[in-house]
């Protein structure tokens, strides 16, 4: 169900939120690994830490995705998830910024600095139009 009071604001919760649940949250919770693997990581011999800090991500991500399709019925009631949404892809773009620079990253993770830079954008307009 779209809200009638903003129904970009309500379709950009639903989308944004189920995507990014799907293809962040629970693979990075369930199968961190696998998930790298696809992304092209190199994977070292001891999998421990890369396994304990994609387990992690994964437990801040599915939680954060819950509350957005929560909010989404309302999001006019919730103007403060597209500021944190904003401040999250600034971050993130930063960190994939930095990983591109250093070349320190796979080419799947470069193009994510676009990725976040659209829905960063879109979360900024969203919240300057509530």
């Amino acid at each position: 169900m779209l809200s009638q009071a903003h129904p970009a604001a309500s379709l950009y919760l639903w989308v944004g939120g189920s995507a990014f649940l799907v293809l962040f949250g629970l693979p990075l919770l369930i199968v961190p690994i696998t998930w790298a693997r696809l992304f092209r990581w190199w994977i070292p011999d001891d999998e421990r830490l890369a396994r304990y800090l994609g387990r992690s991500l994964g437990a801040v991500v599915v939680p954060l995705m819950g509350v957005l399709l929560r909010a989404a019925p309302t999001p006019e009631r919730f103007p403060w998830l597209f500021e944190l949404s904003a401040a999250i892809c600034a971050l993130l773009m930063l960190v994939h910024v930095v990983g591109a620079v250093e070349r320190s990253q796979p080419w799947t993770e470069t193009i994510e600095i676009g990725v976040y830079g659209l829905v960063g954008g879109l979360a900024f307009w969203i919240r300057t139009t509530l």
